[in-house]
């Protein structure tokens, strides 16, 4: 064979291997994530996330809380019986802090957002009654991972807006940490908890959770992580599956990745159903923490990354007045008053029917929560009581 054939037969497998290689290389190469939608939503106490979406072909406008604690997505009970549709009964259970129950579905429908519909979802039918009482908004259901792994979400509590992008290559803003968490439907971080003793261990990362921080109570026997001086204020918690008794205090510092807050409100849970599985959680981080960040959810990539917002150094909720407030059949009323509490030394009792705080006289559950959370505050609550207005006076403390 001459030089002249050779020369010719490599350079034609040479232009075929360079070809091959291109097209792996483009068949390899992660494609850019696309803006899809951004639209506004609405901060509940505690940070907690409320967008409004359409279920399936039906033109109503609900109300649905953005969770990454959800492993999937589902429907308040009430709400479907007003499509008059009817779930199918299933064998699966959901847990949380409130029970465990067995739950229903509605298959292979589609949840409308904004400028974006997200087919083939199986919601899980579940009562919210207690959330629209707790928040003072109809809850009509709950989205979790079924949604949030299919899109990159970026939350910017600054403006209050979402934007959704297609999986794919995105540059996050400069200024913020990455953190590539464990998961498992649920999201799982690193974070380190300083108090009587120093520990570092995983939490759930919990946007659906109005609250700071979790700690489940055998970890702080366990770890004789609070000094035994302590004082603990009772706490009634209200979550789904009812009335959760807790205890609350203030832990010296939470550390994640770079970020450090101090005297961070905690409350303290027996976790009689599992959530954390204690040792392999040692409590949950909510949106009290985390709202101070617009975070970007990476679910495909394994990507959340957070950059300080405006928010970053707001001052945490340390009043205590005891007494825990409801909205139900068009009526504010006393859910629950905690033993030895200011409200409860004062007289207030659980069922009564606010009809006024202070200056305040109408009903805005928020405005009136938050009339209760200022420390040093000269309460005077105005309530109907077995057919009679009464009037209980008290005064706002401090739990540090």
């Amino acid at each position: 064979m001459s030089k002249r054939i050779k020369d010719i037969i490599w350079s034609v497998v040479f232009f075929q291997l360079l070809t091959i290689s291109g097209k792996t290389q483009e068949q390899l190469e992660e494609i850019d994530a696309k803006l899809l939608t951004s639209f506004s939503f609405k901060q509940l106490s505690g940070g907690v996330i409320l967008l409004k979406a359409q279920f399936s072909d039906f033109s109503d406008s609900l109300n649905f809380i953005l969770d990454t604690g959800s492993g999937g997505i589902s429907l308040d009970s009430s709400t479907l019986e007003n499509f008059n549709i009817s779930p199918t009964a299933s064998k699966q259970t959901i847990v949380g802090i409130g029970g465990l129950r067995k739950v229903s579905f509605v298959y292979n429908e589609k949840l409308n957002l904004p400028g974006l519909t997200v087919h083939g979802l199986d919601f899980h039918i579940s009562d919210y009654g207690i959330l629209s009482a707790v928040y003072g908004e109809k809850i009509d259901g709950i989205i979790g991972y079924s949604v949030l792994s299919r899109y990159i979400f970026h939350l910017n509590y600054n403006s209050s807006t979402i934007h959704i992008y297609s999986n794919g290559k995105i540059k996050y803003p400069r200024g913020g940490w990455m953190y590539n968490p464990l998961l498992f439907r649920l999201p799982v971080q690193e974070a380190t908890i300083i108090d009587a003793q120093t520990n570092k261990s995983k939490f759930l990362f919990d946007i659906g959770a109005g609250l700071p921080l979790m700690l489940n109570k055998e970890f702080i026997e366990n770890n004789n992580f609070l000094d035994k001086k302590r004082k603990l204020f009772s706490h009634a918690a209200i979550a789904v599956g009812g009335v959760v008794d807790m205890q609350m205090t203030v832990i010296r510092k939470l550390k994640i990745g770079p970020y450090t807050f101090r005297s961070v409100p905690v409350l303290i849970f027996n976790d009689e159903f599992k959530i954390t599985s204690y040792p392999y959680l040692t409590g949950i981080i909510g949106n009290d923490i985390l709202r101070r960040f617009n975070i970007f959810l990476n679910y495909a990539n394994r990507e959340f990354y957070l950059t300080p917002n405006s928010h970053f150094n707001d001052f945490f909720d340390y009043a205590y007045s005891g007494a825990e407030l409801y909205f139900l059949d068009n009526k504010i009323m006393v859910s629950d008053v905690a033993k030895n509490s200011p409200a409860a030394l004062a007289g207030l009792k659980e069922d009564d029917i606010v009809i006024g705080i202070n200056k305040y006289i109408n009903l805005n559950l928020n405005q009136y929560k938050e009339a209760l959370q200022t420390i040093g505050e000269k309460i005077k609550m105005i309530v109907y009581r077995n057919g009679e207005l009464l009037q209980v006076e008290f005064k706002i403390k401090s739990i540090l």
